[in-house]
């Protein structure tokens, strides 16, 4: 048993959690260049937690401009042990009204514009990914969905899309013939970087919209989406701090061995890898590199 540190990425106020202990905003740096901003430290009835705010404060940071390997790396640094996501996202379900919050389990990611690695020329690694999010925290926030009484759905694909610009009908049709159950625009390259910092990751799509295919959604406007979007953030700080006390301020590893996947995703031989990248890694892979 480890001492738990819950990293939370999420939108404007999740972070305002009622009871957050000694809340403090703290810059950290890395060398990958500047997270979306500065986190949040505190600790939820003895657990400590961590915030960042994935577009930043005021909401700065498109879905491409996120550096999302800033924002893994910070939280790795901060000693976080476990990343829970909140994420907006639009349903491709009829079943999947605006206001689910959907405990999602796997990803189909057709973004093309965002550095997906930590890892590169010099220093290769290829982290498995067939089961992407960490089951351990998966269920506990279903525990605390239903606890809360929160409506909620077990499982589904959440289709990240390039963005900033919502969908088409045809590629809302197409996702929907794929079996997608959402779709927005920020877990991915997240989950993978989660992965490749051998950090436990899991999320939640909140519904704001059907998307386009619905009927009554053919044109999905921003002040619909932050209509909900605010009424889904109160659910999101309940969901939050339910699932910290649910998960307690120890830790066992995660039961599909993530936090020593590395050992088996180097190709790198010893020898040949690029001292300037492996000192970039130091957070990442700083265990595999000691």
């Amino acid at each position: 048993m480890t001492k738990r540190v819950l990293g939370i990425i999420g939108g404007s106020g999740v972070y305002n959690i009622d009871g957050l202990e000694n809340p403090t905003w703290k810059k950290v740096e890395g060398p990958w260049g500047a997270p979306s901003d500065e986190l949040l430290f505190g600790t939820f009835e003895g657990v400590e937690m961590v915030f960042l705010p994935r577009h930043g404060r005021g909401h700065v940071q498109t879905p491409s401009t996120i550096n999302y390997r800033a924002n893994i790396d910070a939280l790795k640094r901060a000693g976080v042990t476990d990343i829970i996501s909140v994420s907006a996202c639009g349903s491709l379900k009829e079943e999947l009204p605006p206001g689910t919050f959907v405990i999602v389990d796997q990803f189909i990611d057709r973004t093309f514009a965002r550095e997906k690695s930590f890892f590169g020329p010099g220093f290769v690694a290829h982290v498995p990914m067939a089961h992407p999010v960490c089951p351990a925290l998966s269920t506990a926030l279903l525990e605390a969905a239903a606890q809360e009484n929160i409506r909620h759905s077990k499982g589904g694909t959440y289709m990240c899309m390039e963005g900033p610009q919502f969908s088409t009908l045809a590629e809302s049709h197409l996702y929907r013939s794929w079996g997608c159950s959402v779709i927005g625009m920020t877990a991915m390259p997240e989950a993978k970087l989660a992965r490749e910092a051998e950090l436990p990751y899991a999320i939640v799509g909140m519904v704001t919209d059907y998307d386009c295919w619905h009927p009554d959604h053919e044109h999905v406007t921003v002040d619909a989406v932050i209509k909900v979007l605010m009424e889904n953030a109160a659910n999101a700080r309940r969901l939050v701090t339910a699932v910290a006390k649910r998960l307690g301020s120890t830790r066992k590893p995660s039961p599909i061995g993530i936090e020593t996947v590395l050992d088996v995703a180097v190709m790198t031989a010893p020898e040949k890898r690029d001292p300037v990248l492996a000192a970039k890694l130091d957070a990442v892979a700083g265990r595999i590199l000691k």
